[in-house]
């Protein structure tokens, strides 16, 4: 498959880059960056070398299958109907677009052109997220009732990419991170989200930038009644950046016991009724770059179980756009007598 990238806006195309680079049925043809900026920035990058500064030129020029889009959150959804209007299939960075108007028209053309999509939900890939599923689907700790994850990240503010924080770029906290619980929690049980209760985001930490809401918590529960309570809000110390044992910290409460890991954890915490201490459980192997081996596999023609394709990347930005528009809509919030 030849890949063409567009975007270098956010840091996690690097990896996705890395993943191509070093994947046997990928050949990377050519980038573009339209951001000047950003283009200059990439000059000396040892592994990155940037071919146009036009999409529209390079989607012309190039004999591509595929384009890897990794622009700034707001840009991504018409870069991807462009793609797809050049009959490309796409694969991009999370969130795949920040409005559910653009997603309708991506899943139209996708349908329409008989295109795939893949996203780099790479949470699910990690050895703590498949540790998890392994042990809960097992029936180890029996039905699971309750679900808390937290997903908090360091702001970063004066580092962090400026069009954050820039308005109409960034589509909403909720949107950008929990997409990673709203794909994962789903994997791990095996039971859909089946209502939203309540989200709600605001402005805690940026009061320089007060649309940019870097708070974001949200209620919601799964087919069988279990509730998920979630906290993605920008509020990790900027100091420890992402090292701390509450980086995307998830703890899920079932009938018999309780298991909970973090994905800077070296195992999982297992506390089973009838036994007198909790005992770790040592994780087991990692699936790096899978999200990428599924976005091949589904272009193929042969999506596997319930990994990553095209209408089940579909179906969890849906719900992620569905939870952000909760969290934005009036009449909640109102002062208790």
């Amino acid at each position: 498959m030849k890949l063409a990238f567009c975007g270098f806006r956010h840091p996690h195309i690097y990896a996705l880059y890395t993943d191509a680079l070093a994947h046997p049925r990928l050949e990377i043809v050519a980038a573009c960056e339209e951001d000047a900026s950003t283009r200059a920035a990439l000059q000396d990058h040892a592994q990155i070398t940037i071919t146009h500064d036009n999409l529209s030129t390079m989607l012309a020029e190039i004999d591509c299958d595929a384009v890897a889009i990794g622009d700034y959150y707001a840009k991504r959804g018409p870069v991807i109907l462009q793609a797809l209007a050049a009959d490309k299939h796409v694969i991009v960075d999370k969130p795949v677009c920040t409005s559910l108007a653009e997603l309708d028209a991506i899943a139209h053309q996708l349908t329409t052109r008989k295109r795939k999509l893949g996203c780099m939900l790479d949470l699910r890939d990690l050895p703590q997220a498949i540790g998890l599923r392994n042990l809960i689907r097992s029936g180890l700790i029996g039905e699971i009732h309750a679900i808390n994850f937290g997903g908090q990240h360091p702001l970063m503010l004066g580092s962090r990419a400026a069009w954050y924080f820039e308005p109409g770029k960034h589509g909403g906290t909720i949107n950008d991170i929990a997409i990673h619980a709203v794909d994962a929690i789903p994997w791990i049980t095996g039971l859909d989200i089946a209502e939203i209760h309540a989200a709600r985001t605001w402005n805690a930490f940026a009061p320089d930038y007060p649309h940019f809401h870097d708070a974001a918590q949200l209620m919601l529960s799964l087919a069988n009644g279990c509730g998920v309570l979630g906290d993605v809000s920008y509020f990790m110390p900027n100091s420890m950046g992402y090292t701390l044992p509450l980086y995307w910290r998830m703890t899920f409460w079932g009938r018999s016991g309780v298991v909970e890991t973090a994905i800077t954890w070296d195992h999982m915490m297992v506390a089973l009724d009838g036994e007198e201490q909790p005992r770790h459980e040592p994780l087991p192997a990692g699936n790096p770059g899978g999200y990428l081996q599924a976005f091949l596999d589904d272009v193929a023609g042969k999506p596997a179980g319930d990994r990553l394709h095209t209408q089940l990347i579909l179906d969890r930005a849906r719900v992620a756009l569905q939870i952000q528009a909760a969290a934005s809509s009036e009449g909640k919030g109102k002062p208790l007598s």
